[in-house]
């Protein structure tokens, strides 16, 4: 099959799919940051795709993501016959659902953090997971903006001290990428509304960013969020050391946006792949280099 576009087979709001060529990519990136995150002693970790929305609401989801919020529920099969799918609109009627009881995440670590609820965890905890997110969008765009994606996401749980340094090395590990792969980025700090908009934490959040992300032109492609102790209050996630609130803090890539990054840049599936092979084997004999003879 040749390729309209070296981005996706097709396209249907905000769902496209992908030929072989993108598959392997992505596989291909999905397993270089998963390596990351294994190399420095995260445990894999495989979340569910739905989370109960009582459950996302308990850590202000709803408050302050309604904007991208979806949810998902079952027919109600009473009212179904009186209200059918719409052959117009390729839609089923509100009356014809049932309340929707169940989230579709737009993150991979929310199930993290309420996987570890109630939970004492080592103070360097570290987990890697790559999820399937839903985020409602204004309009939906190829590779670049979709109602559903992949995120793979390395997540720090434990001291404030392990939070941060999480983050400042997953950052670096991330320059380092994309210099050798001829990526030029640029970190700029994003202005999701984290916290409620009336609490100290909000605050605190204007006076310094919790959340910075890596752009290839206008588009983020990844991101380093510190929590501070959010989660770990909210899931009553504690210390082993001092059964304090736990700090969290995550670096997340998508996955998709990565592709479209890359054959923008590379032009094509073939000569992207051959950029992050060649990358990764860059990075790996520099990593060598550094650690010196083995005597």
């Amino acid at each position: 099959m040749t390729l309209t576009s070296p981005e996706t087979v097709g396209e249907t709001r905000g769902l496209p799919t992908m030929g072989p060529e993108g598959t392997r990519l992505l596989r291909l990136l999905d397993d270089t940051f998963e390596g990351w995150g294994v190399a420095a002693g995260a445990r894999p970790m495989t979340m569910p795709p739905l989370l109960p929305a009582a459950e996302l609401a308990k850590l202000d989801y709803y408050d302050n993501f309604p904007h991208q919020a979806v949810v998902a529920t079952s027919l109600d099969l009473e009212r179904r016959a009186s209200d059918p799918l719409s052959a117009d609109t390729g839609r089923f009627p509100t009356a014809a659902l049932e309340p929707a009881a169940l989230g579709l995440p737009s993150a991979s670590c929310y199930a993290v953090y309420l996987t570890h609820q109630g939970h004492r965890v080592a103070d360097d905890t570290l987990v890697t997971i790559c999820s399937w997110c839903y985020r409602k969008e204004t309009h939906y765009e190829g590779m670049r903006r979709q109602l559903g994606f992949r995120m793979r996401e390395i997540v720090a749980i434990g001291a404030q001290q392990h939070a941060e340094h999480h983050l400042a090395d997953f950052t670096a590990r991330i320059h380092a990428f994309a210099a050798a792969l001829d990526l030029p980025l640029r970190k700029e700090a994003a202005c999701d509304p984290f916290f409620d908009k009336g609490t100290s934490k909000a605050v605190l959040q204007r006076l310094t960013p919790v959340k910075y992300e890596f752009l290839y032109e206008d588009l983020a492609i990844a991101s380093v969020n510190t929590h501070r102790n959010f989660f770990g209050d909210r899931c009553d996630i504690t210390l082993e050391s001092t059964g304090g609130p736990a700090f969290t803090s995550c670096v997340a890539f998508g996955l998709e946006r990565w592709l479209s990054a890359l054959t923008r840049r590379h032009g094509s599936w073939e000569s992207a792949t051959q950029a992050v092979l060649d990358a990764n084997a860059r990075l790996r004999a520099d990593a060598s280099l550094a650690a010196g003879p083995v005597i």
